[in-house]
């Protein structure tokens, strides 16, 4: 097939855009992985460490000295799991009668979705209802004020509508009732987007620490975003960068926010390998103007 020059011009900024994105993306991450692993010296001397000369895991022992932690990373994921499950179960059951052409107020909710999208309450306001329905200290504090996003609402809703109506049509012939249609026929159609909305909520909860700071006052409930803040501001009023006993030498604060930064990331970086495939297809198909 021929290829103008302009064509190929065009190609290669691109590529070459991409890769630099890529660049400015992935070295920042393994700056911190390789940091870590520093040694509580060489971390001190250098701005940043490319490859460790003595390979330590000096920070990793400190961050798992005490239980904090690991205590706080399972809370995160905890939070991660039961604020996505619901997310994607409240949001379904929204989506799929709004689908419905033959729903009558489906346009004045529809409006009310996209009004919510464009002004929102603020925070004192929801932080009053968060403490007016008890929620306070609680992990529901987390996990029900944004249970459902009204962007991803759309993208699923869309999604449903481009459904053939023959499907629904043929099974309530059959005697199947409105959840029977929903849970058996459309979301297991709907997978690609509910995948991919599955990951997006999922990333949201598992970086999420404002909401955390807002509502939470017990620190064993404090999810491992927190602790990160705590330890970056920490580190940057200089405590822990003074040599004091541990074996020793207490690694840097610098050195345990990078430790802190993967234990923190990698969890949910695993889960893109098995999510990443239904990206395009499930966001592209759930974004199409009905």
């Amino acid at each position: 097939m021929y290829r103008s020059w302009g064509s190929k011009l065009f190609d290669s900024v691109n590529y070459f855009l991409l890769f630099l994105m890529a660049v400015i993306t992935v070295v920042p991450f393994l700056l911190n992985v390789t940091g870590s692993f520093a040694a509580p010296k060489e971390a001190l001397q250098k701005s940043f460490v490319i490859i460790p000369e003595t390979f330590s895991l000096a920070a990793y022992r400190y961050i798992f000295s005490t239980n904090t932690i690991p205590h706080s990373l399972w809370v995160t994921i905890f939070i991660t799991i039961a604020g996505t499950a619901i997310n994607i179960v409240l949001t379904a059951l929204m989506a799929f009668p709004l689908a419905n052409k033959r729903l009558r107020i489906r346009k004045p909710v529809m409006l009310m979705v996209i009004f919510s999208m464009l002004f929102s309450g603020g925070m004192i306001p929801t932080y009053l209802v968060v403490k007016n329905l008890g929620l306070l200290d609680t992990y529901g504090a987390l996990l029900l004020p944004g249970a459902i996003s009204a962007f991803y609402l759309i993208i699923l809703k869309n999604f449903f509508a481009q459904l053939p109506d023959e499907l629904e049509d043929s099974a309530r012939i059959d005697g199947a009732s409105d959840p029977q249609i929903l849970f058996m026929i459309v979301i297991p159609l709907s997978m690609p987007a509910i995948a991919t909305l599955t990951l997006f909520y999922a990333v949201g909860h598992w970086n999420q620490f404002l909401n955390a700071l807002l509502y939470i006052n017990d620190a064993s409930k404090f999810p491992i975003q927190v602790w990160l803040r705590q330890i970056v501001l920490l580190s940057q009023t200089g405590i822990g960068d003074s040599a004091n006993n541990f074996e020793g030498v207490i690694p840097p604060g610098k050195t345990i926010q990078m430790g802190v930064t993967v234990v923190s990331t990698v969890p949910i970086l695993l889960v893109y390998p098995f999510l990443q495939r239904h990206f395009a297809k499930g966001v592209l198909l759930g974004s199409v103007k009905e």
